[in-house]
């Protein structure tokens, strides 16, 4: 236990101001796409995470007024009462389970182009919003100020009403009016609000003391502030005002939570910030400038690490957003020394991209996430087995692996054939290309359990067919066979084969990935998928010394990345790499040596020389043995449960094959009309007189 191992130090209560946490580990404030909208799922989402052991649970940013509308993406409200049952739901939740609650309020200033309300956007000085929206913010005046300054103390009543244990003043990622004021770029007035860095920090020092006044008798006011826009000279630097900053309030919160700016670089994926602990060299010195409690983050996942940076004096508290997301109950299983047990992040994104589509959370390595209330999924606990005694998946990929875990948690006797001579299937493709080694944790961790377990026989280099299954005698059956990326390049804009002429070198991610490429160059990469890999194939044959031309039907590389706040860092990274980049063409014939191209507005032609195409469009799902396997009783054969799982149902983000995986062994044995109905529940709106 905690107490008599090297992570006790992680297990000591420490005091937040008139509260009390009861150990270190704190989730800070994320998005998760629930928000106001799906109260009850929130509340079911963090509440996990308390009994996961997290002394602080933090709701998203809640906006504090109309003027503050971030629609249509679900953030937390809390405009006015009628807000505050849904937030106790959250409050109640967490405190049952033995945690603090903790909200962020926030008015986002240019950053919310109140599209829903239609109110005025304010800013410290005129300029656009920030979003494409041809909309202007307002530079704000002292009445707004003093307006803004009330609506945020009303807020904090509310919270303190709400049940909330820590109200947060959120000064970063260059998306609150806190923050705006603060950084010259976005002030350039010439008041007290304005010029030097004491006017521009003026008003978050007056949020501060007017939320400490409110509510400082019962809630703790934290701060939430980034040290350092990682933009050099040019923004807010540690090293700099960001120091000064915390001198000139070191002593008013009660909490000082410390990152790095904007979201992309807080949130910045393994691609680009490989190792975990990446935000500790810019705010390392903040503990030594205050006498309060210091969280930080910084996709923190090793224990050791934690214990470290604790015993160093560098944080207070282990802040973690998406390794709690990957794993709700990563303090429980350090404290009861289960540490091989924990759900790494593998800093993908795939729980930031759901923000950007305004959808409920999702995660690559916890397929639970987001489905606690809806599904009522557990991350720790499954339903016993049914009346069955054996099953069998076929393929060792994210889905099977998956799948094959839960139904052994469940309790049945599970036989999983690999074709293959490794488990991970693409994951361990996918996870040797460049930046993407983090990614080999989803299998690492699947694989470590199932071996772990009797009841699991593995096999290796172990390729069925219908007859072999038959033999086996097993007549519960996941087929997880996968796909592959097509030859004849149809794919997201074209549903068409193109014309490829005989003896044109013509190769496919899974050839790249298998280690075989172009023996020379220049190489075309044709990237009709628009979603990752062709970018990563792209940065990996230039840095094998290929000459690279990027060819898209997209605007940019890799639009999908946007949501994964990834897309400038891939494009920027190719860039410096000297691939070429053509944007707007479509591929239309590939011939020995060249291949043609179109713009995708004129249908202007060009020839593009080049000694081989990667073509990364759409996959090809692998059913062959499933389609066997349903015409096989016929032969004497037939399968009680047959069912198809992961890219070989249905080709998408290997979190997709991973809850594939996931819900098909929770659904075994349950009543299909049953399962049917109840695909999941629903938060509707309660209409009312008001």
């Amino acid at each position: 236990m905690a107490n008599s191992s090297k992570y006790s130090v992680l297990f000591e209560p420490v005091k937040i101001g008139p509260v009390t946490a009861r150990n270190r580990f704190y989730q800070v404030p994320h998005c998760c796409g629930l928000g106001h909208l799906r109260p009850r799922a929130h509340a079911a989402m963090r509440a996990m995470k308390a009994e996961g052991g997290w002394a602080v649970v933090s709701t998203e940013e809640a906006e504090l007024h109309p003027s503050s509308d971030l629609s249509p993406y679900p953030e937390q409200r809390i405009w006015d009462d009628h807000d505050i049952p849904a937030l106790r739901l959250m409050t109640e939740a967490v405190h049952d389970n033995g945690s603090l609650a903790a909200i962020e309020l926030v008015h986002n200033g240019n950053h919310s182009a109140n599209l829903m309300s239609r109110a005025p956007v304010l800013a410290p000085s005129d300029m656009s919003v920030d979003l494409i929206y041809p909309k202007q913010a307002r530079a704000m005046d002292k009445s707004d100020i003093r307006a803004f300054r009330r609506w945020h103390r009303d807020a904090a009543l509310r919270a303190k009403r709400a049940g909330f244990d820590i109200v947060y003043v959120y000064a970063g990622h260059r998306m609150t009016l806190a923050h705006h004021f603060l950084l010259k770029e976005y002030n350039d007035r010439a008041d007290e609000y304005g010029g030097s860095l004491e006017n521009r920090a003026r008003l978050m020092r007056e949020l501060l003391e007017d939320t400490k006044e409110a509510i400082g008798d019962e809630c703790a006011v934290a701060l939430r502030f980034a040290v350092d826009e990682m933009m050099g000279p040019s923004g807010m630097q540690a090293s700099a005002e960001g120091r000064e900053v915390v001198e000139m309030l070191a002593e008013i919160p009660d909490l000082w939570d410390v990152n790095v700016s904007d979201w992309s670089n807080d949130s910045a994926t393994t691609r680009f910030q490989p190792e975990d602990g990446y935000q500790t060299s810019y705010i390392d010195f903040v503990k030594k400038l205050t006498s309060k409690p210091v969280v930080a983050v910084g996709r923190l996942n090793s224990p050791d690490m934690m214990a470290s940076m604790v015993r160093n004096g560098v944080v207070d508290f282990i802040g973690a957003a998406r390794p709690s997301i990957a794993d709700p109950f990563l303090p429980v299983k350090i404290r009861d020394d289960r540490v091989e047990e924990i759900r790494e992040c593998i800093g993908c994104n795939i729980c930031v991209s759901c923000d950007s589509f305004g959808i409920p959370i999702r995660c690559t390595q916890n397929p639970t996430m987001g489905e606690e209330w809806r599904r009522n999924w557990h991350p720790e606990k499954i339903q016993a087995k049914g009346r069955e005694r054996d099953a069998l998946v076929v393929g060792g990929g994210p889905a099977g692996l998956e799948c094959a875990m839960q139904l052994a948690k469940r309790g049945y006797e599970v036989t999983l054939a690999e074709a293959g001579d490794q488990l991970g299937g693409r994951v361990l493709q996918e996870a040797a290309l460049p930046g993407l080694s983090a990614w080999k944790r989803v299998a690492d961790h699947r694989t470590y359990d199932l071996s772990q377990r009797g009841n699991v026989q593995l096999f290796l280099d172990s390729k069925l067919s219908a007859s072999h299954i038959a033999e086996l005698g097993i007549s519960n059956i996941f087929v997880a066979t996968g796909s592959s990326w097509r030859r004849d390049g149809v794919g997201r804009t074209s549903r068409a084969p193109l014309e490829i002429v005989d003896g044109a070198s013509v190769f496919t991610p899974d050839d790249i990935m298998t280690g075989t490429v172009p023996a020379s160059g220049p190489v075309v990469v044709y990237d009709d998928d628009q979603a990752y890999l062709a970018g990563v194939i792209a940065e990996h044959l230039a840095e094998l010394g290929k000459k690279v031309c990027f060819v898209t039907p997209a605007s940019m590389v890799s639009p999908w990345t946007q949501s994964t706040l990834e897309q400038t860092r891939i494009q920027t990274s190719l860039l410096q790499k000297g691939v070429d980049i053509m944007p707007h063409r479509q591929l239309r014939t590939i011939t020995a040596g060249s291949c043609d191209v179109t713009c995708t507005f004129t249908e202007q032609a060009e020839t593009l020389g080049c000694e081989a195409v990667v073509l990364v469009t759409e996959r090809v799902r692998h059913t062959t043995l499933f389609d066997e396997l349903r015409q096989a009783g016929a032969d004497g054969f037939r399968a009680a449960t047959l069912e198809l799982i992961g890219d070989a149902a249905a080709p998408g983000l290997i979190a997709d094959a991973v809850y594939s995986g996931h819900m098909a062994a929770r659904n075994f044995e349950q009543d299909p009309s049953e399962v049917e109905a109840a695909v999941f529940r629903r938060e509707l709106t309660a209409l009312s007189g008001t």
